[in-house]
């Protein structure tokens, strides 16, 4: 029997869609038929002739349905058939592709499966368009007999006359003096001669032909079956003798079965907890004693237009048209010649050459198709047979870890209609508790429960109503739970508990300094508290959950640990008793660590750290010498700055003087005495750029024997 938590797709095969016949038309009904070789003048050994008559109908009633919550369900039809026998389907057309992809047929009791037919989906323009008289355009009349011209008709009009289709003409006639209009006349070869008769006279055509009236006849009857395009029938064969059981099972797209819980809180007892399963029909037949399974699984499903006609866009290639040429004689290979030399070599002494041997994959399709014609009569040939059955040989096995509900009696439910179906009936434990987070209520925190699935089934998630003291208490929802698992759930605001966060903060605390070629490490502390005064109202002592975010950047330290933790979230219990302020403090702390270049750091920050106690005493030295080293070099260069400024004090006057002897007698006093202060400037600049330079020179030294030195460092 079908097992619909195991393996569903792998019992058998169906899978060749194709045509058949001489003319299968696009657009007639389509099939799916198993591949079995069968000779052309022999019955197949095994094979079921069909009976006189033609097929029996039967009916295979809806025995089982197993539901996924992924989306899809499986349907199980059996029954029974007698000899040869067709059952019939009708499925919604956008079922169809699961149908395509999923059917699983059985004839048991030595029976055979033949064919599996459905009506095409092809485009209905395709299909028309395929028939000898094209209805695509809706034609008229006339338009509609030029295409049959060359067929002989027999028309009323109103005399029975009886002749070849030659065309049909549009004349112009006058029916008033400013009106003219266009008549049809449809001329014919008759027995006498051509004839045209108006086609306003003609009561009655009949086409002489019957294949082409049988074509007309068919292209009306698609376009009469393109307007039900909501729904598609289905046929099975089966072929055999007797009575045999049969099956049908395929997958098909269905709602997700839904669960909901109601929960009964006693203070003294277990807890009762009642699951429900919310299910809807809504195939096109009713379920009528079903046999209904819910499973909690969620198998890997898709669709696939499998319905959808494909054609293959080919290139048109036209033949290229040249003078007759003369036949040409070409040389053989040079290397083939030799190869052919040495084989006729070989076989001078009446050995006969050996054939080359074929590639493995055509050697092995040869030895297969040398066992089929083997298995068949002497004068038989391989070919598609439809009489020979297609047995299942594949054993189901487990896909995934499924749970199901098996519901015990059958179910019964109408099409388009819903049911809920009590799934989970029995004592679960519970405890009562309050859960505080300030994201959710700054102030109070949310009556819940921690749930123990005391069952033994795996509980799907769903809303809970609870129900505590005999009253509605609130809603709650869970997600999956297996048994034996715990979840919190809260239905409900805690009027009667109040929660005051507070947050503290501490100065940073230095831990450790030490020195490495010239680069400061500081390690320090950050602490932070998180306190909550918890104040219980109520007449009862209680349980409350302070939830607080875990960052990973800070490290838990008081308490050491939470009472619970969550990917995101630390829980600690806090027992609050009536009148009784609980109180909660949350320690954190976070180490932090930087590095600064010594020549970055400024004397502050350097005082501050040779007075710290962390800091040794090597550290505390390297750090004085640093600053001393520093206060020499800046020694140095406030000097050469004085020396600069000194020399564009000098100049600034020397400019001034400039200006002035521009405007006096070089042969005056004063004009000399300009030229002598001029050179006795020049005489002091050449002096103080000596000293500048010595200057500069002395503090490059100096800084680079502080990076020599502060390169050499290594101490902690």
């Amino acid at each position: 029997m079908f097992s619909p938590t195991k393996c569903l797709l792998g019992l058998l095969t169906i899978g060749f869609v194709g045509s058949f016949g001489p003319f299968v038309q696009a657009g007639e009904p389509k099939a799916i038929l198993p591949l079995r070789p069968v000779s052309k003048t022999a019955a197949a050994p095994g094979a079921v002739e069909p009976k006189p008559g033609g097929a029996n109908t039967a009916v295979l009633p809806l025995r089982k349905v197993v539901l996924f919550s992924s989306g899809v369900g499986f349907f199980e039809h059996a029954g029974q058939v007698r000899d040869n026998a067709r059952v019939e389907f009708n499925f919604r057309v956008e079922n169809i592709n699961d149908l395509l992809k999923s059917m699983v047929v059985q004839d048991l009791d030595g029976g055979q499966v033949s064919t599996v037919g459905y009506g095409s989906k092809d485009p209905i323009e395709k299909t028309l368009k395929s028939f000898a008289i094209d209805l695509t355009t809706n034609p008229s009349l006339g338009k509609l007999l030029q295409q049959v011209r060359g067929e002989r008709v027999e028309i009323d009009a109103p005399n029975k006359i009886t002749g070849l289709i030659v065309g049909v003409e549009t004349r112009r006639q006058e029916v008033d003096k400013d009106k003219v209009v266009e008549i049809e006349s449809l001329n014919l070869l008759t027995d006498e001669g051509l004839r045209s008769v108006a086609m306003a006279t003609i009561s009655r055509i009949k086409l002489v032909d019957e294949k082409l009236d049988a074509e007309l006849r068919k292209a009306l009857a698609v376009l009469a079956t393109a307007h039900a395009t909501d729904k598609k029938a289905v046929s099975l064969n089966f072929l055999g003798e007797g009575q045999r059981k049969v099956r049908v099972g395929y997958i098909q797209e269905t709602p997700v079965w839904k669960t909901s819980y109601r929960l009964v809180l006693d203070d003294d007892k277990p807890s009762l907890l009642q699951g429900w399963a919310i299910v809807e029909n809504t195939t096109e037949e009713d379920w009528n004693d079903v046999r209904l399974t819910l499973v909690s699984g969620r198998p890997i499903s898709f669709v696939m237009d499998l319905y959808e006609p494909l054609y293959v866009p080919r290139p048109v290639v036209e033949m290229e048209l040249y003078a007759s040429l003369r036949p040409q004689v070409y040389d053989q290979d040079l290397a083939a010649r030799e190869r052919d030399f040495r084989r006729q070599a070989s076989g001078a002494a009446g050995a006969r050459p050996a054939a080359p041997a074929a590639p493995p994959a055509l050697a092995a399709r040869a030895r297969a198709e040398k066992a089929d014609r083997a298995a068949l009569p002497a004068e038989a040939e391989p070919q598609l047979s439809l009489g020979r059955g297609v047995r299942s040989v594949a054993t189901a096995g487990e896909v995934g870890e499924f749970f199901q509900y098996a519901i015990g009696t059958p179910v019964t439910l109408p099409r388009r209609q819903s049911a809920m179906l009590p799934i989970v009936t029995g004592e679960v434990m519970t405890e009562k508790l309050s859960i505080y987070n300030p994201r959710v209520h700054a102030k109070h925190p949310l009556s819940g429960l921690r749930l123990t699935n005391s069952t033994d089934l795996h509980l799907m998630q769903g809303p809970i109503t609870v129900f505590d003291g005999g009253a509605y208490a609130g809603d709650a929802k869970i997600e999956d739970l297996p048994p034996k698992s715990q979840r919190l759930v809260s239905y409900a605001m805690d009027l009667d508990t109040e929660v005051a966060p507070e947050s503290k903060g501490a100065p940073q605390q230095l831990l450790r300094v030490r020195i490495s070629k010239g680069t400061l490490f500081i390690e320090q502390k950050q602490t932070r508290t998180q306190e909550y005064t918890v104040k219980n109202s109520g007449r009862k002592a209680k349980k409350v959950l302070v939830e607080q975010p875990d960052d990973p950047t800070w490290t838990l330290v008081e308490p050491k640990e939470p009472a619970e933790k969550t990917r995101d979230l630390y829980r600690f219990a806090v027992a609050a008793k009536p009148g009784e302020p609980a109180k909660l403090a949350v320690v954190e702390e976070r180490i932090d660590r930087q590095q600064v270049a010594l020549t970055n750091l400024d004397d502050n920050m350097i005082v501050m750290y040779r007075s710290a106690k962390v800091v040794s005493d090597k550290v505390k030295a390297a750090l004085a010498e640093v600053v001393k080293r520093r206060h020499e070099m800046a020694q140095v260069a406030a000097k050469r700055t004085q020396l600069e400024q000194q020399i564009q004090a000098i100049e600034q006057e020397q400019a001034r003087i400039r200006q002035n002897m521009g405007q006096l007698d070089r042969a005056g006093d004063l004009y000399k005495r300009y030229v002598k202060k001029f050179s006795d400037q020049e005489d002091e600049i050449e002096k103080l750029r000596a000293g500048v330079k010595e200057h500069r020179d002395q503090e490059a030294q100096l800084r680079k024997a502080l990076d020599e030195y502060l390169m050499g460092l290594e101490m902690d």
